[in-house]
């Protein structure tokens, strides 16, 4: 039942991150972002469905996913793409190891934010009926890390359903761009974010909801602009990615 319930989820995630069109979208997205030829990192690549968007607007992209039910299908689907480079390792705040939970039917939410799971099941109606099933232990790198190892990115893509504020706290030097997963029920992760990278420099932050391609504000925002927005409940916005550009101000 476990193999049958695994083997299910994977394939709910690649009609989801593969279905018709969706690459097109997301290279629209992304576009503004992608220099060809510079380096982005993907922390947290699933079934790859971004990694290849971003090598196909020419980047080197170096796809991180420690979830080993995944890496065969994120080899299969975007780490035959040129310049994209695949390391089964977490994010986190500091290198070392760590348990990541595994959810079998959507394992889109393996994460290894334990208090995060909790709350995400209580306080966000979406994520009612999640759960998970077992965990592995995986090696955890940090940004840093990975920057002496790989160069720094021009852009870096953040989705790590509820740990994303640990692994910006294993950076220490501002970026060009980042993106990051806000969930309703705890956008108090999202406003850490937004803080981690104020901290290390001067950003302007937008919004898209969901899966979508557009952004939510017609003017980008300044920090304490979409940290307002965030506790005053996401606009009512069960989950999205908040953008943090650096500013020109």
């Amino acid at each position: 039942m476990s193999s049958l319930r695994r083997w299910a989820g994977i394939v709910r995630s690649l009609v989801i991150y593969w279905r018709p069109g969706r690459q097109k979208a997301l290279r629209q997205l992304y576009a503004p972002f992608i220099v060809p030829g510079e380096l982005v990192f993907d922390v947290g690549a699933h079934v790859g469905d971004r990694t290849a968007a971003f090598a196909d607007l020419g980047a080197r992209v170096v796809a991180l996913e420690p979830n080993p039910a995944l890496l065969p299908w994120l080899r299969r689907f975007a780490g035959r793409r040129r310049d994209v480079t695949i390391v089964d390792e977490a994010v986190g705040a500091e290198e070392g190891r760590a348990r990541l939970a595994l959810s079998e039917a959507t394992p889109t939410l393996s994460t290894m934010a334990s208090e995060w799971r909790e709350r995400i099941v209580r306080d966000n109606p979406t994520f009612r009926g999640a759960r998970w099933d077992r965990s592995v232990e995986v090696v955890v790198t940090t940004l840093d890390h990975l920057i002496g190892r790989f160069g720094e990115p021009s852009f870096c893509k953040i989705d790590v359903e509820g740990h994303e504020a640990a692994v910006l706290e294993g950076l220490s030097r501002p970026l060009a761009a980042v993106s990051f997963e806000f969930v309703a029920g705890t956008t108090d992760v999202a406003v850490a974010c937004v803080r981690r990278l104020e901290a290390l420099g001067d950003y302007d932050f937008n919004v898209v909801a969901g899966e979508g391609r557009d952004f939510v504000h017609e003017e980008w925002m300044d920090a304490d602009e979409v940290e307002g927005w965030l506790d005053a409940g996401a606009g009512g916005v069960s989950s999205g990615d908040v953008y943090a550009r650096r500013s020109e101000r």
